[in-house]
């Protein structure tokens, strides 16, 4: 396809090449909704003077630092979250964003307090999705006394210390887990929960609603002892296989975070598509076509772009304000995908 020319981007936005041009250049000034309007046009076409729009229409507005600590750069997700956090600070209209993104090299509490040190030396406002350790409370700590906001996201942290919590609730993710899986299964029988850790507590809240509506609603089923599988396929491959061999009555089981790809991988090999209830977390292009091939039978996806939008919001609303600025916690409506809707 051509690149789009001046042409097509005063068509698009609705005005004149001449207007079109005083926006790029500067000349004169038109009006906000106007230039913003061109703004749009051009970043809906892919017009290659995008950025110079935006540094045009833009210009006036703040600017703020924002930093992000993610996990696991290699996964799907995380790749995903990281474009979107960058497409929500381009699209933020209030203020001239600058995302941050970095990963911690372990989970481990000295790995993130070192990396939200070097993003405190930075930015304004920190985001960040990590275990729940008193060291990395101590931290945010730190970072609030020096007016530095601390958000956490995905898995909820430093609680009464962190400014705010963007997410699911992780509780009613683990309840509608069990829920599928009990309507699912073919008869009553074992079902079996893994969490990454403890540490994290969206995954321990899961498996709290998990267990609670199976001990409420379902008690003919049974509810084995929880496995931790440090979000890793490898590791959860290895236990799904040994799950399996061990119990030849179970019906189900719940991914309640990463490592999803192991037990994929352990039903497929195994012989076992659409014999067992099986329920992960995120669509990826593993579940999707485990979603496909009826080795999975529901995936519960966070709505990233919609986690980024809130968050930006948040946490450019948080710098210079008092701490009742912005809510505690801001929980979003999760997504559910079976093979009749991917």
């Amino acid at each position: 396809m051509k690149r789009p020319t001046i042409q097509d981007l005063a068509d698009a936005s609705g005005v004149s090449v001449a207007t079109v041009d005083r926006v790029l250049n500067g000349r004169h000034r038109v009006r906000e909704e106007t230039a913003r309007r061109v703004y749009n046009a051009a970043a809906s076409i892919g017009y290659h003077a995008v950025g110079l729009l935006r540094q045009r229409v833009f210009q006036d507005l703040p600017h703020h630092r924002l930093g992000f600590l993610l996990q696991r750069p290699t996964q799907s997700f995380y790749q995903t979250l990281a474009r979107e956090i960058e497409q929500a600070a381009n699209a933020n209209t209030s203020s001239r964003v600058t995302a941050q993104i970095e990963y911690a090299t372990a989970s481990t509490p000295a790995a993130i307090i070192e990396k939200l040190k070097l993003l405190a030396s930075r930015n304004q406002a920190i985001a960040l999705v990590g275990p729940d350790y008193p060291a990395v409370t101590a931290e945010v700590e730190d970072l609030k006394a020096k007016g530095i906001a601390a958000f956490s996201i995905l898995s909820d942290l430093a609680s009464g210390v962190r400014q705010g919590y963007v997410g699911l609730n992780n509780r009613k993710v683990g309840r509608t887990a069990a829920w599928m899986i009990a309507k699912a299964a073919k008869r009553s029988g074992k079902v079996a929960c893994f969490v990454g850790s403890h540490r994290y507590l969206g995954h321990e809240l899961r498996e709290i609603g998990f267990r609670s509506y199976f001990r409420e609603n379902a008690p003919d089923f049974e509810v084995l002892e929880t496995l931790i599988n440090l979000e890793t396929p490898e590791i959860t491959h290895e236990a799904t296989i040994n799950l399996l061999k061990q119990h030849p009555d179970l019906v189900g089981f719940y991914v309640s975070g990463g490592g999803m790809e192991g037990a994929i991988s352990a039903v497929r090999e195994e012989g076992l598509a659409g014999k067992l209830a099986v329920v992960v977390n995120e669509l990826t292009p593993d579940s999707r076509a485990a979603l496909a091939d009826d080795v999975v039978t529901m995936a519960i996806a966070t709505p990233v772009k919609s986690l980024c939008n809130e968050l930006i919001t948040l946490m450019t609303t948080s710098i210079g304000s008092e701490g009742d600025a912005v809510p505690g916690q801001s929980f979003l409506p999760f997504d559910i995908y079976t093979s009749e809707n991917i």
